[in-house]
Parts: structure tokens; sequence; C-alpha cells
């Protein structure tokens, strides 16, 4: 590394200890050229140990929009409060619910106004390995840590970190809104039963409750 940028980055470093300390230090950074900054930007960016947004929960009004309303509570972390009934009609949602999770990661982009903001993701197997946890696990820190909640698509049964069991054979559509222990364990917002309306689960357990479905991430 050059000499001048080793004096730099450590003017960075100490302008930010000073701002932690209470004495301001800006003048100190300014003087970083504008990929130091960019880079100083993204260190206070990393993960933090324990994160969780903030849902306007709402239970689903009927046995099959599940789809719709896990979207619902999704985007209410943005501020947004978008009707089930509109959602449920631009996602092809019927009785028979919302067939994947390509009909909803393009309505989460027009409500969140960005058209790359979701892309869906798909878990092809009958059980995740562990590569594919690990994309799971990394794909929600970094969702929740850009302000976003993630949309899954479950089926199965799975034990949440208390010891209740959540089963929905037919599939299932859940919102992931927090995580702690760095996304080794993640809050799930469920509208199926408002007197279950938030619990916890390991990412290892959700990635296998994913299995042959898929989720929408940013």
């Amino acid at each position: 590394m050059r000499t001048d940028l080793i004096r730099r980055t450590a003017l960075i470093v100490a302008g930010i200890a000073a701002t932690a300390g209470g004495i301001a230090g800006p003048a100190l950074a300014a003087q970083a050229t504008p990929a130091e900054r960019a880079a100083t930007v993204q260190a206070e960016r990393r993960p933090a140990g324990d994160r969780e947004l903030d849902v306007r929960y709402e239970a689903q009004p009927n046995f099959y929009y599940c789809g719709p309303a896990a979207a619902r509570n999704a985007l209410s972390v943005q501020g947004k409060d978008i009707d089930v009934d509109t959602m449920a009609k631009q996602m092809g949602t019927t009785e028979a619910g919302t067939n994947s999770i390509n009909d909803i990661t393009p309505v989460l982009n027009k409500e969140t106004g960005k058209a790359d903001a979701y892309r869906s993701v798909e878990i092809r197997t009958g059980k995740a390995d562990d590569k594919q946890t690990k994309t799971l696990r990394a794909d929600i820190v970094r969702t929740i840590d850009d302000g976003r909640a993630v949309v899954a698509n479950i089926a199965g049964t799975a034990t949440d970190t208390d010891g209740v069991s959540h089963s929905f054979a037919g599939g299932h559509y859940i919102s992931v809104v927090g995580y702690r222990d760095n996304g080794d364990v993640v809050k799930i917002a469920d509208s199926a039963n408002p007197d279950q309306a938030s619990y916890w689960i390991t990412v290892d357990h959700l990635a296998d409750w994913i299995a042959t479905r898929g989720y929408a991430t940013s």
C-alpha cells in the first residue's frame, strides 16, 4: 500500500474514532479519496449480529391469501400499506393460492419502486445443502440490513426455537423480518395465525422449509 494511502486511511479511522467519542471528525475524513470514503461507508454498513425490522403486521383474511399477506407484511417495514386484494390481482392469486415466488417478486419490485430491488432465488432440491443454506443466510442478512424483508415460499413442517411446530403441507408464504447470531437464527412474520404472528427459527430449518420452492431477496 502506498504511504500516502496509509496516511489517509489512518486519518479516516481517527476521524471515525473521534466522532464515536463525541468529538467531531468530519474534516479528517474529508481528506480521503472517493474510493476510500466508499470503503469507509461499506465498513460502517457491515452486518450487525442482531437486527429486527418494524413490521405492521396483518393476518391474512382467508386461507389462500398467504402470498399477498406475506408481501404486505414485508412491504410494511418500508412504511408501505398496500391493499392485499390489489396485490392478489397482480399476483394472479386464486383459491388455489399464489403459484410461485416468481409471481410475488415483480409485485415487491413494483411497490418498492425499484425494478431490481428484489430477485427470486430457488432451492430446487428436496433438502437444502450447505451452500444453499449459506446463500440464504447471506441473502437474509443483506436484505434486512438494506431495510427490506425477505418473502419465502415454504412447504412442510418446521420447528421454531421454542419447540413449536408450524405445518403447511400444501405450501405457504411467510416474511423474514429479522435475524440474530449473524443470521444463524431468523425472525418470521407469519400471516396464517395472529396468535403465532412471529417466531424465531434457525436458518438451517428455514432453508429446508423452502426446499423445492424459493424466496424473494434483494
